[in-house]
């Protein structure tokens, strides 16, 4: 039965009984058990010229860390996981697999289902990283060992992938580096914007101490660039700099955005779900209405309604194959209760003594490859509002110096960018995905370049 708080209009925490939240924020996906996992791994056709590998950004040798599995040998399989991906973990969880390594599966051909291959990359690592907190355990035995020092010095700033990623890699290479975070812990993206019924804080948490466990990395949380220091300063200071800054600017909805209760950033209220210490304590609206189509708005939509909202929508101006998030997100996210509302594009914010009242939309649809307004109106109530049309690359932090392409950092293959001595990945980069794994893959391979041009 509803209790009087989820029938409680406007924002409004604890809608659930306690013991709903554990519930409903369980792991979306549940691991896979030994006996699963050896049954699936014996599907892989172990293809010489694996399609799945070339398909996966970071070139994970998939067939060869499956065999592994199927001959029990996880230490072996996380190796060859980790030793390309060294976020391996989290992407396992949160890569579109669906369209990436998964889809150009072979097995897709015999219109079979694919091999699982992102849960099998979690059976994986999950089992190295639960070895490594138990003392003595021969699974948990690092993977790694660092080359002998450079004496050089590199500058990493951001903590989230592209930066963990690149810190890694010139580690390992024997470079000391400084790891600059703004905010008050590691992950960047993965502790703070990814839902939490994907990836539990925890996990994020664990990964990044083994990843800093190779030695070499300093890490200072609570430094800002462009506040605390510069990069000039940076540049006077260290024999290279990596910008690993990613998104950090919302987009505006292109309509007057009033200061009114209810109305919010999703990215927001995605940090807050995460770094929620009780989930009760998070308020959510009853009726919510998230603006946007990409997986930030399936994450921020899905979580208002476990959270207790009772009516949740994504108002998308286009049709569901225009959605930047894939089909498997929208059918999630449908399977969740939430309402996907097609070929509507915000017009005016309804707002009433200071609090959100509900959108006025335009029905929309196309004419001669253009998006067109039909001239048709209506409204949807609400009393919660979430922005999730997007974010953009903030470039004042870094100075004028630094060439931008398309509103982010522009850089050659390799992640350099106009500025000698400076490399950059990750979201804040132009032409890239905006993917996890591709943030891993831009700071592994500007690691390489920055090794090669410190020593030759």
């Amino acid at each position: 039965m509803p209790t009087l708080a989820s029938r409680a209009s406007g924002l409004c925490a604890a809608r659930l009984a306690p013991a709903e939240y554990a519930v409903r924020f369980c792991d979306a996906h549940p691991p896979l058990t030994r006996a699963q996992a050896l049954i699936e791994a014996e599907r892989c056709y172990d293809c010489f010229d694996a399609p799945c590998t070339r398909a996966c950004p970071t070139e994970i040798d998939v067939p060869a860390f499956i065999q592994r599995i199927a001959q029990d040998n996880l230490r072996g399989a996380a190796r060859a996981i980790l030793s390309a991906n060294p976020l391996g973990g989290t992407c396992a969880r949160v890569c579109p697999t669906e369209v990436l390594c998964e889809q150009a599966c072979v097995r897709n051909a015999l219109q079979e289902k694919p091999v699982e291959i992102g849960r099998l990359q979690r059976y994986a690592t999950d089992a190295y990283f639960t070895a490594q907190q138990q003392p003595d355990h021969p699974l948990g035995a690092p993977l790694f060992e660092r080359a002998a020092p450079t004496g050089r010095r590199v500058a990493v700033v951001g903590a989230g992938p592209a930066g963990l990623a690149c810190a890694h890699g010139l580690a390992l290479r024997g470079h000391e580096v400084v790891l600059f975070e703004a905010r008050p812990k590691p992950g960047g993206l993965n502790e703070y914007g990814l839902a939490r019924y994907k990836v539990r804080s925890e996990f994020v948490q664990e990964e990044v101490r083994w990843l800093l466990s190779v030695g070499g990395i300093e890490l200072r949380c609570g430094q800002q660039l462009g506040r605390d220091f510069t990069l000039d300063g940076l540049l006077a200071a260290y024999d290279a700099v990596f910008l690993g800054l990613g998104l950090a600017g919302v987009n505006a909805l292109g309509i007057a955005e009033p200061q009114a209760q209810g109305l919010r950033n999703a990215v927001d209220f995605i940090a807050e779900i995460r770094q929620a210490q009780d989930l009760a304590s998070v308020p959510v609206g009853r009726r919510v209405l998230v603006l946007g189509g990409g997986m930030t708005a399936v994450d921020a939509a899905v979580q208002a309604r476990m959270l207790g909202a009772e009516e949740v929508s994504i108002v998308y101006r286009r049709g569901p194959e225009s959605m930047p998030a894939s089909a498997a997100e929208q059918q999630w996210a449908q399977t969740q209760g939430v309402l996907l509302r097609h070929w509507a594009a915000p017009k005016e914010l309804l707002c009433a003594d200071g609090q959100v009242r509900g959108l006025r939309c335009a029905v929309t649809a196309l004419q001669d490859g253009r998006l067109v307004e039909s001239g048709e109106t209506f409204t949807l109530e609400a009393d919660m509002v979430l922005k999730a049309i997007g974010q953009s690359y903030v470039p004042e932090p870094a100075g004028a110096a630094i060439a931008l392409q398309g509103g982010r950092i522009a850089t050659d293959a390799l992640g350099r960018t106009s500025v000698a001595r400076v490399w950059a990945g990750g979201d804040c980069r132009a032409g890239g995905r905006d993917l996890t794994v591709e943030a891993v893959q831009h700071g592994k391979l500007a690691a390489l370049a920055m090794h090669q041009a410190l020593c030759g």
